[in-house]
């Protein structure tokens, strides 16, 4: 009381982890890719579905029904892995962050999207 200042004690500063600041670009991508993964669950689940249920191939009528066994279960295990792969791909390109790694995602789902088509055409 002599001096009559009051001494104030600063309190440490709150981290709120992940959303907190510039947060690690790492959990931003580990964190989009699992939201992308929960969007894409029911799709590679039926993928996955069709390619191990080969019956399912009378469901599709017309020139797919048409198709052989093998050729109808290399398109859907290719469809599955396509469709498992896109998390870990956004969520590498939201870690980055950079124009070279948009730009190879942006390769490898063209390079994906024509093989489909490609396997598309072959039935």
């Amino acid at each position: 009381m002599a001096s009559g200042k009051q001494q104030q004690k600063q309190e440490p500063e709150l981290h709120g982890g992940v959303l907190s600041g510039d947060g690690s670009p790492g959990l931003w991508g580990a964190l989009i890719g699992l939201v992308v993964f929960v969007f894409l669950a029911v799709p590679i689940s039926i993928a996955v579905r069709f390619a191990t249920h080969p019956a399912t191939q009378q469901l599709f009528g017309g020139r797919l029904e048409e198709a052989s066994n093998g050729a109808y279960v290399a398109f859907w295990w290719v469809i599955a892995i396509g469709l498992f792969a896109i998390p870990f791909l956004i969520g590498w390109a939201v870690a980055k962050r950079s124009g070279r790694t948009l730009s190879i995602i942006i390769g490898i789902v063209a390079v994906f999207f024509i093989a489909i088509l490609i396997l598309g055409q072959l039935f």
